[in-house]
């Protein structure tokens, strides 16, 4: 399978870069009681930070809305996907616990101010090419919703869209019957590769020692668009 990174995203932003994850052998299951209390505390932390702060104070937040503008996304109408999580937070909602893997990319989206998606690698055909939609790309998605991805970030395949740091799609979803996943993280262009790797080491060691199974990682970037898995 080829992972790569659009020439034009890197031509619109140099810095861009994104990290991606392959794991095998996993197992799924509901979430455990120590994955559960972090993830509340974290949300009852975030929800104290807020009452004498905004969202736009958490950096992650504010340089992917720039990072939207940028390319000429409206945050304001389409936020990514760890924004709209703060978002839920603020207004006193819960999130909803899905089962471990889902629950574990909520809490790496909050820690690392980053959207993250995360799929069923069985469902992916081909490559994985992340670029930018055009009039032809859509897909159902797990926000109930057909989303058209014209000009908008995206994650492709031989079969078409499946994700973004939007939303994600219903073709590609992971669940308790899945066993090898790919989980894309989208990092803050400022970060430094060293800090990037460091971010996806870490995170691909709690995922292991929560679901058990191996990890890969590979890092796309202006001087490695493309990698061969």
């Amino acid at each position: 399978m080829i992972l790569s990174l659009d020439n034009q995203i890197l031509h619109t932003i140099s810095d861009f870069k994104v990290g991606i994850a392959v794991y095998q052998n996993i197992v799924i299951d509901e979430s455990p009681k120590m994955l559960k209390g972090r993830l509340e505390f974290f949300q009852e932390t975030i929800r104290n930070d807020l009452t004498e702060s905004t969202i736009l104070d958490y950096p992650g937040v504010s340089e992917w809305r720039q990072t939207f503008k940028t390319f000429g996304m409206d945050p304001a109408r389409y936020p990514p996907s760890h924004e709209a999580l703060y978002r839920r937070i603020s207004k006193g909602y819960d999130l909803p616990f899905i089962h471990s893997a889902a629950d574990l990319n909520n809490f790496f989206s909050l820690q690392y101010e980053i959207p993250i998606g995360i799929y069923n690698l069985h469902a992916l055909h081909d490559y994985i090419k992340i670029t930018q939609g055009t009039e032809e790309e859509q897909f159902e998605g797990l926000n109930g919703r057909n989303n058209q991805m014209n000009g908008k970030l995206t994650s492709i395949d031989k079969k078409g869209a499946f994700g973004s740091p939007i939303v994600d799609s219903v073709r590609t979803k992971t669940d308790p019957g899945t066993t090898e996943a790919l989980q894309i993280f989208y990092i803050q262009p400022s970060l430094p590769l060293r800090d990037t790797e460091q971010l996806l080491q870490a995170a691909a060691d709690m995922f292991t020692q929560l679901h058990s199974g191996d990890s890969s990682l590979y890092l796309l970037h202006g001087k490695q668009p493309e990698v061969i898995i």
